[in-house]
C-alpha cells in the first residue's frame, strides 16, 4: 500500500488549479497546463538565478493571456494550473523523467537534483494529481449535463532553442486523433496571417500529448493542442491578435 505523501504547498500558496468560466457554454475546454512561473514558496528559487526562473523553462509565456482571450470570446471553461513546470509539468507522467526535470534546455536545476521516491510522490500528490482530477471532473459534469466536450490545451515555446532559430510560428498538434487539427489547419489555409505547421515545433514522439491522451482520446473527445511563438505575444496586442485569429479557427473548424 503505497501513502499518500504531505501536500507541498503551504495554505499561504493556494490551491495549485485554476478554473474560470466553470459553467461556461462552449463544447471547448481550454487547459493551460505551463500557465504559471510561481514556485510553491518551500522550494525557494530550485537554486536558478532570476533570468531562467522568468524564461520559457519555467512556464509558457502568454498562454494564458491568450487562452483567457478564447475564454471570453466563446464562453468556454478554462482550466490552469498555478505553479511552475519546474516543480512538476503536468503535461507528463509521473514516469516520465522530464515531469520534474534536473535539466532543460541550458540550465541545470540543483533543486530537482536526485529527487527521492518520496519527494517525487509529494509533487506528484499535490500538483498533477489534482490538477488532472479537477479536469475529469469537468468532464464528467459536462456529460451529466449533456454538455459536449472539445479538449484544448494551450503552450507557447521559445523561438530560439539550443541555439536555433525556429521558423514555424504557430503549431497545431495533435496525437492519434487529428480530427480537429485537420479541421483548424484547413481552416488557417484559407486565413494565412501565421507560418502555422502540424506537430511543430514539437510532436507526439516527444511526449507532448499527454495531456490530450489522457482526457481527449480516453474518452473519445475531440481534442487539440496549440503551441504559439511566444515572441508573438509578449503583450496585450499581440495576445488580443493572436486570441482572436484562434477563436476564428476553432469556431469555424468546430462548426465544419
Amino acid at each position: 500500500m503505497v501513502l499518500a505523501q504531505p501536500n507541498i504547498l503551504s495554505e499561504a500558496d493556494g490551491d495549485c488549479v485554476g478554473i474560470e468560466r466553470i459553467e461556461g457554454h462552449s463544447p471547448v475546454l481550454l487547459v493551460c497546463e505551463h500557465a504559471s512561473k510561481t514556485l510553491p514558496a518551500r522550494f525557494g528559487d530550485l537554486g536558478l538565478p532570476s533570468e531562467a526562473l522568468s524564461s520559457h523553462i519555467a512556464w509558457d509565456p502568454g498562454a494564458l493571456a491568450v487562452a483567457r482571450g478564447i475564454s471570453q470570446a466563446v464562453d468556454a471553461t478554462l482550466v490552469y494550473q498555478r505553479f511552475s513546470r519546474l516543480i512538476y509539468d503536468c503535461n507528463r507522467p509521473p514516469s516520465s523523467p522530464s515531469a520534474m526535470p534536473e535539466t532543460s534546455e541550458i540550465y541545470a536545476i540543483p533543486g530537482n537534483k536526485d529527487l527521492s521516491a518520496e519527494e517525487r510522490l509529494a509533487r506528484t500528490d499535490s500538483l498533477y494529481v489534482p490538477f488532472h482530477d479537477a479536469i475529469r471532473g469537468l468532464i464528467r459534469d459536462r456529460r451529466a449535463r449533456g454538455q459536449d466536450t472539445v479538449i484544448v490545451t494551450m503552450h507557447s515555446f521559445t523561438p530560439v532553442y539550443h541555439g536555433r532559430q525556429r521558423a514555424v510560428e504557430l503549431g497545431i498538434l495533435h496525437d492519434e486523433d487529428s480530427r480537429l487539427a485537420d479541421r483548424m489547419l484547413d481552416a488557417a489555409a484559407d486565413a494565412p496571417l501565421y507560418r502555422i505547421e502540424r506537430n511543430q515545433p514539437y510532436g507526439p514522439e516527444d511526449g507532448v500529448t499527454h495531456t490530450l491522451i489522457l482526457h481527449g482520446l480516453s474518452n473519445g473527445l475531440r481534442n487539440v493542442m496549440i503551441e504559439v511563438r511566444n515572441d508573438l505575444i509578449t503583450d496585450d496586442g499581440g495576445q488580443r491578435v493572436m486570441a482572436d485569429y484562434l477563436t476564428g479557427l476553432l469556431q469555424h473548424s468546430l462548426e465544419a
